[in-house]
């Protein structure tokens, strides 16, 4: 059994120069309130788990945000996926033989966006010729909206904390 995750918030040192560190994310209404709110519309999507979760996971691979796997490796085995699938995504392996083509593209688009931040044109037409709008936004979304989850945790400092 895996361990149940905590948050612990590593807080800002002060500046060589003496001055006050940065902004606490506590005092702008707590990081806990940002990741709700990204969750509330997580909930709300049409596009299927798999297709969800799985930027996710390439996404903390990507940023190299640990708190994100962590909180999102349960969530991407329940949405169907497997222990072959995330360690293919612990490397960005696009295996077919893992992945189907749905999630490839997925994929493709997420490596895409979170480091170019605009997808090649090919990405995106092969995207839309396999799934309806809705979902194709969606996904957009999802790639977009954790992104800056990611950026958001990295930035203030969320850490993994097991507890017993």
């Amino acid at each position: 059994m895996t361990e149940k995750k905590a948050t612990k918030t590593r807080r800002p040192a002060a500046k060589k120069d003496g001055g006050r560190p940065g902004p606490r994310a506590d005092k702008a209404g707590g990081e806990a309130a940002v990741l709700a709110k990204i969750a509330a519309i997580r909930g709300q999507l049409t596009l299927p788990g798999n297709l969800r979760e799985l930027p996710i996971m390439a996404i903390a691979v990507l940023n190299k945000a640990d708190y994100e796997w962590a909180q999102h490796e349960s969530e991407f085995l329940k949405a169907g996926g497997t222990m072959a699938q995330l360690a293919a995504l612990r490397k960005l392996e696009a295996d077919p033989n893992l992945f189907d083509e749905k999630e490839r593209a997925a994929l493709q688009l997420t490596i895409e966006m979170t480091r170019e931040v605009r997808p090649k044109q090919a990405t995106i037409d092969k995207v839309r010729s396999l799934l309806p709008d809705q979902q194709v936004v969606e996904l957009i979304g999802t790639i977009a909206g954790y992104n800056m989850v990611s950026r958001f945790v990295l930035a203030t400092g969320v850490e993994i904390e097991a507890t017993q």
